[in-house]
């Protein structure tokens, strides 16, 4: 009577690895300044997450671009100084636009964003520079900035400190230099902004994760997963793995997707096989994917078309301008406002240079109505007054998108 072959070992070659999992330690092991999450790095995980999910990173990307606008533009004649720092904030020809890109790309990933005031004691100049929110935290303070350039490996010499505006502190440059600290309010918490998007923080991981799961199908040619029985007698460990790396050479893909069972060979022979492990879930999945994308979207406060993902069932021209309306009185025009009221104090309050007719630029991602159109025939289409004898009506569209282009420089 043939006895059952006993399984002496069992080996699952797969890939765990948690791109979301929290990096560092537990504690900072530092007094000098208030964690941003309990390991001081939860920066850097919002870092990872944008760079792994494709609907996340195109939102974040999409609200930056559309809070910074075309460009910026003001009253030239009265305030050329201000039209000269518009065109370069920092010395180094930097306008005033791409800054605020960067500072509302910032913003929308991290919650924070973070702004160097540059002067000197006569204040002859001022200069603003961006600084990567995730190289920044709150000192304990709460009355001055540190910055450092990675926070996983951190040495406390390294470290600069600079203080919170209105103050100063002079450097060893001779310059005077500060920090402006933006951020999203969250109840319960003090000393950093939450990004609007946490609610959807999990969701996000779950389209990052069904991208891969495909990837992983794709990678293995669609091929089933399953279990490989192994008829084989081994005397050691090494012998083991060995023969485990010689099947999933033949029969595996790639790691991750078949387990290899090793037990004693049968008195009958060779009975090696394979058992497939069959799926039916791949609807479940794309419909879990599906909700992921969806919700994402309603956790960053944002609207679908302008995130490029309805575009398969019909460009719709007018829903894309009406969207844009919706976006740019909830959203955009908010955030413009946080982003410019500070530099136009420091502005006024270190330059002397009066930033009131400072304007950031707004324009659709597209037209409902032809360039070749007059602007009494655009007013008749949306069912406004018109008169056609009107001197200023009779202008055609483009004329008025080039005078614009001009001002914008």
């Amino acid at each position: 009577m043939n006895s059952k072959p006993k399984i002496t070992r069992a080996v699952t070659v797969t890939d765990r690895t948690d791109p979301f999992l929290t990096i560092g330690t537990p504690q900072s092991g530092n007094t000098k300044f208030w964690r941003w999450g309990d390991d001081n790095l939860f920066p850097y995980a919002l870092a990872l997450m944008a760079r792994r999910s494709t609907t996340h990173r195109r939102i974040i990307n999409d609200k930056a671009d559309y809070i910074s606008g075309k460009g910026c533009v003001c009253d030239e004649a009265a305030q050329p100084r201000l039209k000269a720092f518009i065109d370069n904030t920092d010395g180094h020809g930097t306008s005033l636009r791409h800054l605020f890109h960067k500072l509302a790309l910032d913003k929308s990933l991290f919650g924070n964003a973070f702004l160097e005031v540059v002067t000197d004691p006569s204040r002859s100049y001022l200069s603003l520079f961006h600084q990567d929110a995730a190289r920044c935290r709150v000192a304990r303070d709460s009355q001055h900035i540190l910055l450092h350039h990675d926070w996983s490996r951190l040495r406390n010499e390294e470290m600069k400190s600079l203080p919170l505006y209105p103050a100063f502190e002079e450097q060893d440059d001779g310059t005077l230099r500060s920090m402006i600290h933006y951020k999203d309010y969250e109840p319960m918490f003090t000393h950093y902004g939450v990004p609007p998007y946490i609610a959807g923080f999990n969701v996000s991981a779950i389209a990052y994760k069904t991208d891969r799961w495909n990837i992983s199908r794709l990678d293995n040619s669609f091929q089933l997963s399953g279990v490989m029985l192994l008829d084989s007698s081994v005397d050691n460990d090494g012998e083991a793995e060995r023969i485990v790396r010689l099947a999933e050479q033949k029969f595996a893909g790639r790691p991750g997707q078949v387990m290899f069972v090793i037990r004693d060979g049968s008195e009958e022979g060779d009975s090696s096989r394979f058992i497939p492990i069959a799926s039916q879930n791949e609807g479940d999945w794309q419909a879990l994917h599906e909700q992921a994308v969806s919700d994402i979207v309603v956790a960053h406060s944002w609207f679908r078309t302008l995130s490029g993902l309805d575009y398969t069932g019909g460009f719709s021209a007018e829903r894309i301008l009406h969207e844009y309306e919706v976006a740019l009185n909830t959203v955009i025009l908010s955030e413009q406002a946080q982003l410019k009221e500070p530099v136009c104090r420091v502005l006024k309050e270190v330059a002397g240079i009066d930033a009131s007719s400072l304007e950031i630029v707004n324009r659709p991602p597209t037209r409902s109505k032809p360039v070749y159109m007059k602007v009494w025939e655009a007013r008749k289409a949306d069912g406004l007054d018109y008169d056609p004898d009107d001197e200023g009506q009779q202008m055609f569209l483009s004329q008025i998108v080039k005078h614009n282009l001009k001002e914008i420089g």
